[in-house]
């Protein structure tokens, strides 16, 4: 297909500032492959800077490339744009929203900046990416608009979502979603920080992302688009990870894992990190340098679905009582600050070193023609790794993924846990993993902590909160609405369980992201997730619903100091009962945001019962499970 000829003929844009960007810029190239974005990311060199003009202060060096044996990685310059800024979005349109609009941030009217934006783009060489947000459940047709230089950033989002050559398709692709790459009003505009303004309309739904870290746009911004469409029609995309586990025995179970930016999602999809001879640590005992060990003699297998954005389309609901997700994206947007050294993840190592085709790297060591090794992170400072290392995996490169919907057996819901000692209490109190009744576990993804060091956005101080689902950050419209149709979608599939399953610490014991691995091969290899009631004992914490009376992996028990964290001699009742109260507090802060007329009736008693301080069995008893 020409690149700058006829390209009206194939992209009916009916935005008319878009026709006459696409008029004025001087060149307008149409990526046609993988291969072709990946040519024009290195445009022939093997080391490349990504710069841009910024009036009053010259060129500004953005991006170093780097052509590696096994792909393009990409290291930007300034640490600060290494990670997603939690708060870069804003809205700049008059539909309902409970996110900051533009004019309240910036004390003035998008529109003028707007149509900055379309002057700079005009005046550049173009390319242009069309894709479909949300893969193949729900195909919206959408267009990047970038400058011709950020040809990684648009192969970064093709890895990512569906990217289409409209040379090989119908001659009519009609956009409904836009988004247009301006890097240097990041300087002009913004002091610095990264932004991403999201206007709706009636038809449209455009971007405007002023960075090129491709978290908040390419990434987290296409999640809005598909929140925001489910939002006007009553479905949503969840924040989770899936995968299907088949064990030794031949069980199957379905695990859904949500959580908050660092909750572990990628990590439930990844085999359980253990040496070559089946031998498992646990965890390890800060304050005495105890290890808990168990040996597996062998691991179930994982049918990855999911990473990050689980579609829950009504079209792929039935009668069973379970809710039935497929994945949003057509590639991952893998973290790999845990693979520190060879050896801790044999699987990805092996496919990033040897990759079918090139992949997408970000924040990692690399030299020209040489092999870019995903254990070798990008120094923030002199011996401070760089927390948010990535690779962008596209799922036809990851063996026995699954590409149809599938059944939710457990959603589990993930949170970074401190340590918590006597000395220092925390709310690190959550043991192995928690049963939680259905109303509770809307609570925790109402409140969705992100939690202790978070390695994915740029503050991670203190407790604060990702809201509804998680995925609150990326969604465009009001709380209240997601959490009536996240309600309504528990009550609808009364045959999912429900777990909670922290990371990084149990009490006193530090254990990474042990307690998921350990929670998926025990519960798939029990064959279900139900427990009678003598199996389960009342957590100390009513917010952590139920807790397992033992627990047995391949023969070997696991100590009940790690199901109860009250029962550790270095964390005692006291400093559990501290921690408990500081989950009791931040509860009490999130949640007295959704108390609102339009809260869902149901959603109005659980809050309620939370308030009243009810146990696990009243939040039982305002929804039940499916038995």
């Amino acid at each position: 297909m020409p690149e700058s000829v006829g390209i009206k003929s194939i992209i009916h844009a009916d935005l008319p500032e878009v026709d006459n960007l696409l008029n004025a810029a001087p060149s307008v190239t149409v990526a046609r492959s993988r291969e072709h974005l990946v040519e024009l990311s290195m445009d022939g060199m093997s080391e490349r800077t990504i710069s841009y003009e910024v009036p009053g202060s010259g060129i500004v060096d953005e991006v170093n490339l780097t052509r590696a044996r096994n792909g393009i990685v990409i290291n930007y310059i300034e640490p600060y744009m290494r990670r997603r800024d939690p708060n870069c979005m804003v809205i700049a349109d008059d539909l309902p929203s409970d996110k900051t609009r533009y004019t309240e941030r910036f004390g003035e009217s998008f529109d003028p900046v707007r149509q900055e934006t379309f002057d700079w783009l005009a005046k550049q060489d173009l390319l242009l990416l069309p894709f479909y947000s949300g893969g193949k459940g729900v195909d919206i047709p959408s267009l990047l608009i970038a400058p011709a230089n950020a040809a990684f950033f648009a192969a970064g989002l093709g890895d990512l979502q569906e990217a289409t050559d409209l040379s090989m398709e119908e001659k009519d692709f009609q956009p409904k979603t836009y988004i247009f790459l301006a890097p240097p009003f990041r300087h002009t505009h913004f002091d610095g920080e990264q932004v991403v303004v999201h206007r709706r309309g009636d038809h449209h739904h455009e971007i405007f992302a002023y960075n090129l870290y491709p978290g908040p746009s390419a990434k987290k911004g296409v999640f809005g688009i598909l929140l925001t469409r489910g939002e006007q029609e009553g479905w949503t995309t969840l924040h989770g990870s899936t995968v299907k586990v088949i064990t030794p025995y031949e069980n199957e179970m379905v695990i859904m894992h949500e959580g908050a930016s660092g909750g572990g999602k990628s990590e439930m999809i990844e085999q359980m990190h253990q040496d070559y001879d089946g031998r498992v640590v646990v965890g390890h005992n800060i304050v005495n340098d105890e290890e808990v060990v168990l040996h597996l003699s062998d691991r179930s297998e994982l049918h990855a679905v999911t990473d990050d954005m689980a579609l829950v389309h009504p079209n792929d609901q039935d009668m069973s009582g379970h809710l039935h997700v497929q994945d949003a994206e057509d590639g991952w947007f893998l973290r790999i600050n845990h693979i520190d050294n060879y050896g801790t993840d044999p699987f990805y190592e092996k496919l990033t070193i040897h990759p079918p085709e090139p992949l997408i790297f970000m924040n990692l060591e690399a030299h020209p023609g040489a092999t870019t090794l995903i254990w070798e992170h990008t120094m923030d400072a002199p011996g401070k790794p760089c927390p948010n290392p990535r690779v962008i995996m596209p799922r036809r490169f990851v063996e026995n993924v699954v590409n149809k919907p599938v059944r939710v057996d457990v959603r589990s819901f993930g949170i970074r846990t401190p340590p918590c000692t006597s000395e220092h209490p925390s709310y690190g109190i959550i043991g192995l993993f928690h049963c939680l009744p259905p109303a509770l576990a809307w609570l925790w993804r109402l409140v969705s902590p992100r939690g202790y060091a978070n390695p994915s956005i740029t503050d991670s101080e203190g407790m604060s909160s990702e809201g509804v689902g998680s995925y609150w950050p990326f969604a465009t419209g009001r709380k209240v609405d997601q959490a009536n149709l996240l309600l309504q979608q528990m009550l609808d599939s009364p045959a999912t369980r429900y777990k909670l399953i922290p990371n990084q610490h149990i009490g006193a014991y530090e254990v990474g992201f042990m307690p998921q691995w350990l929670s998926r091969e025990y519960l798939a290899r029990r064959g279900n997730a139900r427990f009678r009631d003598d199996q389960l004992v009342e957590s100390r914490c009513p917010l952590l619903g139920f807790s397992p009376e033992s627990i047995k992996i391949d023969g070997t028990r696991i100590p009940k100091y790690l199901l109860r964290t009250d029962l550790q001699p270095e964390v005692g009742v006291e400093a559990y009962d501290a921690g408990a109260a500081q989950l009791y507090e931040f509860f009490e802060h999130q949640l007295s945001d959704f108390m609102v007329p339009d809260l869902h009736v149901t959603g109005r008693l659980i809050i309620e019962c939370f308030r009243d301080r009810g146990n696990a069995n009243d939040f039982e008893a305002l929804m039940p499970h499916k038995h």
